[in-house]
């Protein structure tokens, strides 16, 4: 029995909780400040914008206009670093091993979720090293192109020619993991067909070949390759989306060309380094959202065939991210050693 005036066992149990729980409360009400006041300094010099994949190309496009907006916000540039190497793993990696202060960000497509499913051993965690910043747009589907002497005009004549000859016709992809590798991986699939995979750093300089016939084939990006099959210069055979898209509604979706069911899209996001305090993650994720709002950027979007898709918070893009990765993950299986 504990004499009068002293504290017993199940008396100071609690007192100690309590005392532990007023300092952890204190220093988490100290960390959240920090974070503000983090917040409210930043950003304190210019802000690099790291993209995986060559000038020109779709994740180009989308960070120079959102760049536009974010500087002013900022009071400090907003520069775009075009990375390109190993399908955005040199970006990513940049990223992951760089300052947690939020100047730098990365921009990219969903190649970020597929990589980890197509690559065993990567240099980075994506789920550990990163912090989701927002989802910033999607393409709702890409053209089937090809090379205007391939004796080809509908997507039943590429079927028929690619397994005629098997292995044969070269098509071209971004990178393994990227949008057009696993676009085509699925069109091969679905069709029975086998077709070699030819990389490159970016969408420019693989639509470069496609028009020079050092390809024969390749999903590319609508808008960016508008104006080459319009001239010529390469074939639009079939397009990847749910419906045709409005630009040439004469192309008919790959769907209703014969492969039921096909339909491929892709979408693009904003990370920074993991430890980043949350309050510059929100700051940074509050003005994308306003860019993404803006009169020019939507009509830019609407020029390249992007369709705006904010997050209403970070955390919300997070469950995204890790939800597609996870169906990366299965669509990895299933694609095998498919090419």
């Amino acid at each position: 029995m504990a004499c009068a005036g002293t504290l017993g066992p199940s008396t100071r149990a609690p007192l100690i909780a309590g005392t532990a729980r007023t300092g952890l409360m204190a220093c988490a009400g100290l960390l959240v400040g920090a974070s503000l006041a983090c917040a409210q300094d930043y950003p304190v010099k210019p802000v690099r914008l790291i993209v995986p994949f060559a000038p020109g190309g779709p994740v180009d496009v989308l960070g120079r206009a959102l760049a536009q907006h974010m500087a002013p916000a900022f009071g400090h540039n907003v520069l775009l670093d075009n990375r390109p190497g190993a399908s955005g793993i040199v970006a990513m990696e940049l990223v992951a091993k760089s300052p947690p202060d939020g100047h730098v960000l990365l921009l990219t497509s969903g190649n970020f979720t597929a990589l980890p499913a197509f690559t065993p051993k990567l240099p980075y965690d994506p789920a550990r090293d990163f912090a989701p910043v927002s989802s910033v747009a999607r393409i709702p589907g890409f053209l089937l192109a090809v090379h205007p002497s391939l004796p080809v005009k509908t997507v039943q004549d590429l079927i028929r020619l690619a397994k005629t000859h098997p292995g044969k016709l070269n098509y071209g992809s971004s990178g393994t993991g990227g949008v057009q590798h696993l676009a085509m991986a699925l069109f091969n699939i679905a069709t029975g067909t086998q077709m070699t995979h030819v990389l490159y750093k970016g969408a420019p300089p693989l639509s470069i070949d496609l028009m020079s016939g050092q390809i024969e084939t390749a999903f590319v990006v609508p808008a960016s390759s508008l104006d080459f099959v319009r001239s010529g210069r390469m074939r639009a055979i079939g397009f990847s989306g749910r419906s045709r898209w409005n630009k040439l509604p004469e192309v008919p979706t790959i769907a209703e060309s014969g492969v039921k069911g096909f339909d491929y899209f892709t979408w693009y996001g904003m990370w920074a380094p993991a430890a980043v305090p949350p309050a510059i993650v929100e700051r940074v994720h509050a003005e994308v959202n306003r860019a993404l709002g803006q009169p020019d950027v939507r009509t830019r979007f609407d020029e390249f065939g992007f369709e705006p898709m904010p997050a209403t918070r970070p955390a919300e893009f997070g469950r995204f991210v890790e939800t597609d990765m996870a169906a990366m993950r299965k669509l990895a299986r299933q694609i095998g050693t498919v090419e």
